[in-house]
């Protein structure tokens, strides 16, 4: 059985953000969009995606890998892709990993990796891109209470992180990402970790980008942090949102500059969001 593909015409919509949150994003944007392309965070540095940054000079590969997963519309093919191995010198590492890692040793930059592999999952390049959000290895560094921390297992542990920045400072992106944004109806951002997915792929000529488009930039709420919290992070950094998706009873009842939509977008268990709950309101926010 196959996943179902893109709607024969539609908008184009750009997804920011990484794990399983963008992932999930983009189930629901796929149901609607006529173009979509995902922008994934590059910073990871643990796990398999760590181990392949410490061999290969190279933007970190999971968070893509699972996109291209989530959109193949074999979910055969998908499985596959995230097959992890369970022992020996490969314990630990994802098959889509180093499919990646593998391209990018041949030759080939992460971006022109993930259309390789996006081709052999059967995933239809000319309406459907996953791009990374660097075109160079990226740290991500929280500015916490305590001072600077660096790495982004590092500032996911870490406690009273006020901001995110990146080592390089200005880490070029892939231009098919600009040119995907300034093409856009609409940029959906999140849901995920704040600052290490959602923010830790608002690199500043990402954000530069989305300051100069028109169209709405929603972006989904986290369900453990008040929305306004989350809206005052992003304009922290530099974006201005238009929309943001809310749970009903999230206690947020207007917030300055911004439409709020309150929609029952959560799984039955309420502790992650569900694709097909918010697919309909990311589709009502271009209505």
């Amino acid at each position: 059985m196959t996943r179902p593909t893109l709607p024969d015409s539609g908008p184009r919509v750009v997804a920011i953000g990484g794990g399983h949150g963008l992932a999930m994003s983009l189930r629901a944007i796929r149901t609607y969009a006529g173009h979509l392309t995902a922008v994934v965070a590059t910073g990871d540095d643990g796990g398999s995606s760590g181990r392949i940054r410490a061999e290969l000079a190279m933007p970190a590969p999971g968070d893509l890998r699972r996109c291209l997963s989530a959109l193949a519309p074999d979910p055969t093919a998908a499985d596959g892709f995230e097959h992890r191995f369970g022992s020996g010198s490969l314990a630990g590492h994802a098959v889509g990993n180093l499919v990646l890692a593998g391209l990018v040793d041949a030759g080939h930059d992460l971006a022109g990796a993930a259309d390789l592999a996006s081709a052999w999952l059967g995933i239809d390049p000319t309406r459907v891109r996953v791009l990374p959000a660097t075109a160079v290895p990226v740290d991500l560094v929280a500015d916490t209470d305590g001072g600077a921390v660096r790495g982004q297992v590092a500032v996911e542990d870490a406690e009273g992180v006020r901001s995110i920045r990146f080592e390089p400072p200005s880490p070029a992106a892939p231009p098919e990402v600009p040119k995907a944004i300034g093409a856009a109806d609409q940029v959906v951002l999140g849901p995920g970790s704040f600052f290490t997915s959602i923010l830790g792929a608002a690199v500043p000529e990402i954000v530069a980008t989305i300051a100069s488009v028109t169209v709405p930039v929603a972006l989904v709420a986290n369900l453990d942090v008040a929305a306004s919290t989350q809206v005052d992070r992003l304009r922290g950094h530099g974006i201005e949102p238009t929309h943001v998706v809310v749970q009903p009873g999230a206690g947020t009842a207007e917030i300055d500059g911004v439409v709020v939509v309150e929609a029952d977008v959560v799984r039955p268990h309420g502790l992650a969001h569900d694709a097909a709950r918010l697919a309909p309101v990311l589709a009502s926010i271009l209505d």
